[in-house]
């Protein structure tokens, strides 16, 4: 398994990290007390604020994003691309996908743009390496 095929599975669950990272401030409490609503997730997270509800929007954007690499990153191994190449943009999307998580929930909006428009720039790019 390559490099990139790797990358392909940490970008899966990238998204399921952003949501236990919005819920994790209402793990341990009860429903009463403002805990997590395991009975109503959506509901309890869209009354989140803060960190919690950007961590939430992250995950969102995380599951936007992972389509367009996804095919990126089998089109150019189909294509029989330098497998180099594939590992080096696969493994740099990942890492500007967890910078944008880190910025988006540290409310840095500006370096949060820039490593969106960086991903998406690497995720098109495997198409024609």
């Amino acid at each position: 398994m390559t490099l990139a095929n790797y990358c392909l599975i940490i970008a899966g669950v990238l998204p399921i990290l952003c949501a236990g990272l919005a819920k994790s401030k209402g793990f341990g409490k009860h429903r009463r007390d403002g805990g997590y609503d395991n009975h109503d997730p959506r509901g309890w997270l869209n009354r989140q604020s803060g960190w919690q509800a950007r961590a939430n929007a992250a995950q969102a954007n995380s599951f936007e994003a992972l389509p367009l690499f996804v095919a990126g990153v089998l089109a150019a191994q189909q294509m029989q691309h330098d497998q180099s190449r594939i590992d080096l943009l696969a493994v740099s999307f990942i890492v500007l996908r967890l910078l944008y998580v880190a910025f988006y929930v540290a409310n840095v909006a500006g370096l949060r743009s820039a490593a969106w428009i960086a991903g998406m720039g690497v995720s098109i790019a495997l198409f024609f390496v």
